[in-house]
Protein backbone atom coordinates (compact mmCIF):
# COMPACT_ATOMS: atom_id res chain seq x y z
CA UNK A 1 0.00 0.00 0.00
CA UNK A 2 1.48 3.50 -1.33
CA UNK A 3 1.07 6.29 1.52
CA UNK A 4 1.77 9.89 1.03
CA UNK A 5 5.26 11.53 2.44
CA UNK A 6 6.30 15.29 1.89
CA UNK A 7 10.01 16.31 1.48
CA UNK A 8 11.88 19.57 0.89
CA UNK A 9 14.35 19.78 -1.34
CA UNK A 10 16.13 22.37 -3.33
CA UNK A 11 15.00 23.13 -6.46
CA UNK A 12 17.96 22.92 -9.09
CA UNK A 13 17.88 19.15 -7.09
CA UNK A 14 14.32 18.43 -7.61
CA UNK A 15 14.63 20.03 -11.10
CA UNK A 16 17.40 17.79 -12.34
CA UNK A 17 16.24 14.45 -10.48
CA UNK A 18 12.45 15.13 -12.37
CA UNK A 19 14.83 15.27 -15.41
CA UNK A 20 16.94 12.35 -14.56
CA UNK A 21 13.73 10.20 -13.55
CA UNK A 22 11.85 11.39 -17.18
CA UNK A 23 14.68 10.02 -18.97
CA UNK A 24 14.48 6.73 -17.39
CA UNK A 25 11.10 6.38 -17.68
CA UNK A 26 10.48 6.87 -14.24
CA UNK A 27 8.68 8.65 -11.65
CA UNK A 28 10.09 11.04 -8.98
CA UNK A 29 8.39 8.92 -6.57
CA UNK A 30 9.68 5.84 -7.59
CA UNK A 31 12.80 6.88 -8.09
CA UNK A 32 13.45 8.52 -4.32
CA UNK A 33 11.66 5.21 -3.52
CA UNK A 34 14.11 2.88 -5.00
CA UNK A 35 17.05 5.13 -3.25
CA UNK A 36 15.39 4.99 0.06
CA UNK A 37 14.82 1.58 -0.28
CA UNK A 38 18.50 0.67 -0.75
CA UNK A 39 19.62 2.89 1.72
CA UNK A 40 17.05 0.50 4.54
CA UNK A 41 17.90 -2.54 3.29
CA UNK A 42 21.71 -2.53 3.42
CA UNK A 43 24.08 -3.29 5.64
CA UNK A 44 25.95 0.15 6.13
CA UNK A 45 26.75 2.03 9.74
CA UNK A 46 26.22 5.19 8.06
CA UNK A 47 24.81 7.31 5.33
CA UNK A 48 28.54 7.65 3.85
CA UNK A 49 28.90 3.96 3.27
CA UNK A 50 25.83 3.67 1.18
CA UNK A 51 26.72 2.64 -2.84
CA UNK A 52 25.44 6.56 -3.81
CA UNK A 53 25.40 6.39 -7.93
CA UNK A 54 27.36 9.09 -9.77
CA UNK A 55 24.33 11.50 -10.60
CA UNK A 56 22.92 11.70 -6.83
CA UNK A 57 26.50 13.77 -6.05
CA UNK A 58 25.89 15.37 -9.23
CA UNK A 59 22.64 17.02 -8.98
CA UNK A 60 23.64 17.61 -5.50
CA UNK A 61 24.04 21.07 -5.20
CA UNK A 62 25.47 22.58 -3.08
CA UNK A 63 27.02 19.45 -1.39
CA UNK A 64 24.92 17.21 0.46
CA UNK A 65 24.53 18.21 4.44
CA UNK A 66 25.10 14.49 5.32
CA UNK A 67 28.41 14.39 3.89
CA UNK A 68 31.12 15.14 5.92
CA UNK A 69 34.46 16.31 5.14
CA UNK A 70 37.29 15.40 6.49
CA UNK A 71 40.21 17.20 6.94
CA UNK A 72 43.51 16.01 5.23
CA UNK A 73 46.73 15.35 6.32
CA UNK A 74 47.79 18.39 5.78
CA UNK A 75 45.46 20.36 7.32
CA UNK A 76 45.57 17.90 10.14
CA UNK A 77 49.48 18.09 10.64
CA UNK A 78 49.08 22.50 10.72
CA UNK A 79 46.38 22.15 13.58
CA UNK A 80 48.71 20.04 15.36
CA UNK A 81 51.88 22.03 15.07
CA UNK A 82 50.23 25.45 15.80
CA UNK A 83 48.75 24.25 18.99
Amino acid sequence: MDSKLTLKFDETVINKAKAYAAKHNLSLSRLIEHLLLKAVTSNTHSIDDLPIAEWVNNISEPEPEYVKKKPTSKARKKEFYTK
